[in-house]
C-alpha cells in the first residue's frame, strides 16, 4: 500500500488572468514588452513553483528595463 500524495497547500488559488485594459477611450495603449510580461505572469499560474519563480523574475526584469527606457524618454 502506498501513502497518499500530498495536495497543494491550503490558501488562495490563482484566479483567471486579468482582463486586458484598453484605456479610457477604448483604445489599446499597450506596450509589446509589457504585454508579453503580463502574459508570462498569467501563464506561470499553470507551472510548478520553481518554474513560476523563473517566470516572475524574467517578467520583473522586463518591466524594469521597459520602465527605464520610458523614464529616459
Amino acid at each position: 500500500m502506498t501513502a497518499p500524495r500530498p495536495g497543494p497547500p491550503p490558501g488562495p488559488r490563482p484566479g483567471p488572468p486579468p482582463q486586458r485594459w484598453t484605456g479610457e477611450g477604448g483604445q489599446d495603449d499597450g506596450h509589446p514588452a509589457v504585454d508579453a510580461a503580463v502574459q508570462a505572469i498569467a501563464n506561470a499560474a499553470a507551472l510548478g513553483p520553481a518554474d513560476q519563480i523563473a517566470q516572475y523574475e524574467a517578467a520583473y526584469q522586463t518591466l524594469r528595463e521597459t520602465l527605464a527606457t520610458i523614464d529616459q524618454a
